[in-house]
C-alpha cells in the first residue's frame, strides 16, 4: 500500500523511484504528536532506499537521511521547491544522531545502500549531502574508497540545507552550532513522561504500602489517611525529574544531571514543606524530602541520552558517583518511613 507522502513515480533506467511531497499533510502532523508521546515509535519509519522531490535528474543533489520518520520529514519539508533525491539509510526506525551513536547511521549502511539503489546510474556526480549530527557514523575517505561518492557535512537543522547548497556546501558557525533551546527540550518531555510510567507505578505502589504500616501491622485507616498523600508526592517527584529538570536545566546549578535532578526534587520539596503538606513530624519530613529528591535525581538522569552537552563517558563518571548516593538516599528515606509509622 502506498503511503500518503508518495505522490507517485518517477522512472530512472526503466525502474520506477518514489516521488515523496514536501508539504506535511494532517496525518505526518498527528503521527509526530502521538511519536512524541511514546505512542507507535519503534514502528515510526519509512523504507530504505531512494526517494525523489520534485523532478530531479541526473544532475540534482543526494541528500541522506534516517529512516526515522521525523527525520524523513523534516528533510523533505525542507526541500520545497528543489529537485533532489533522498537516499535512506535502514538505521532501524532510529534518528540521525542516535543512529550514529549507534552505528545504524554508518560507513557500511551508507556504502551497501548506494550499492543496492545503483546510486551511481541514477546522478552523474559524486556528491552526498550528509547531516552533520551523522558525522560520527560514518568515515568519508572510505565511502569514497568504496563507491567514488564524496560525502559532503551540510547543516545541524535541515531548515538550513538550501542556504548550504547556495555557500557553495559551506556551513557557516551559526549552521554548525548545535541549540538545545526550550524548545528543543519541550519536545522530549513527553516521551520521557510516557517512558518512565513503569518507574512511577512501582515507586506509587511501594509508597502506597509503606503507608498502610503501623506499629499493630497494616492498618486499612493509614491506608486512607496517608495512602493517597504517599502517591501525590510520588507524582510530584516523577514531575520534578521528567518535566522541571528540562525545562529549567541551563539554570539548575551543578554540571551533573542527577544533582540537576536533586535540586528540582527539592524545590518540590520545600513548596511541600511551605504548604504543610511534607509530613507532621521530623521522620516523616525527612524521609520524604530523601524519598523525593531521589526520585528526581534519578529520573533526571534520564535525559542525559537527550541532551547535546553530555558524552558516555561524563554520563558513565555520573553514574559512578550519583548511583551510590541515590540508594543511600532511598533506603534511609524507606527506613525513616518504616520508623515513623512504627514510633508515631
Amino acid at each position: 500500500m502506498k503511503s500518503e507522502y508518495i505522490t507517485g513515480n518517477t522512472s530512472v533506467n526503466g525502474e520506477a523511484i518514489p516521488v515523496v511531497s514536501t508539504e506535511l499533510n494532517t496525518k505526518d502532523f498527528l503521527g509526530a504528536v502521538m511519536v512524541r508521546w511514546g505512542i507507535n515509535r519503534d514502528r515510526y519509519r519509512v523504507n530504505p532506499g531512494i526517494y525523489a522531490v520534485g523532478s530531479p535528474g541526473p544532475g540534482a543533489e543526494v541528500f541522506v537521511s534516517a529512516n526515522y520518520k521525523l527525520s524523513f520529514d523534516s528533510l523533505r519539508k525542507n526541500l520545497q521547491g528543489k529537485n533532489g533525491w533522498i537516499l535512506v539509510l535502514d538505521t532501524k526506525g532510529v534518528n540521525v544522531w542516535c543512529a550514529a551513536g549507534k552505528g545504524t547511521f554508518g560507513t557500511k549502511e551508507l556504502i551497501n545502500r548506494i550499492n543496492i539503489v545503483n546510486l551511481d546510474k541514477i546522478v552523474s556526480h559524486k556528491r552526498l549531502i550528509l547531516p552533520q549530527l551523522g558525522a560520527t557514523g560514518v568515515a568519508a575517505f572510505k565511502v569514497k574508497e568504496e563507491t567514488g561518492f564524496n560525502v559532503h557535512y551540510g547543516p545541524v537543522r535541515a531548515a538550513d540545507i538550501k542556504k548550504f547548497i547556495a555557500d557553495g556546501y559551506r556551513a557557516d558557525k551559526e549552521m554548525r552550532k548545535v541549540n538545545f533551546s526550550f524548545i528543543d527540550r519541550v519536545k522530549l518531555i513527553p516521551n520521557d513522561f510516557v517512558y518512565g510510567k513503569f518507574y512511577l507505578l512501582a515507586a506509587m505502589a511501594v509508597l502506597f504500602l509503606l503507608s498502610g504500616i503501623s506499629a499493630h501491622g497494616f492498618s486499612y485507616r493509614n491506608f486512607q489517611d496517608e495512602g493517597g498523600s504517599a502517591i501525590l508526592k510520588v507524582f510530584l517527584a516523577y514531575f520534578a525529574g521528567i518535566v522541571i529538570t528540562p525545562i529549567f536545566l541551563p539554570y539548575l546549578p551543578a554540571r551533573f544531571f542527577s544533582f540537576k535532578g536533586f535540586y528540582s526534587g527539592t524545590i518540590v520539596f520545600l513548596i511541600l514543606l511551605l504548604t504543610r503538606s511534607a509530613g507532621h513530624n521530623l521522620f516523616e519530613i525527612l524521609s520524604w524530602f530523601l524519598i523525593i529528591t531521589t526520585i528526581s535525581s534519578f529520573l533526571a538522569m534520564n535525559f542525559t541520552g537527550s541532551s547535546t552537552y553530555t558524552s558516555l563517558s561524563g554520563v558513565k563518571k555520573e553514574m559512578k558517583i550519583s548511583i551510590p548516593l541515590q540508594i543511600g538516599f532511598a533506603f534511609t528515606g524507606i527506613g525513616l518511613q518504616i520508623a515513623e509509622k512504627l514510633i508515631y
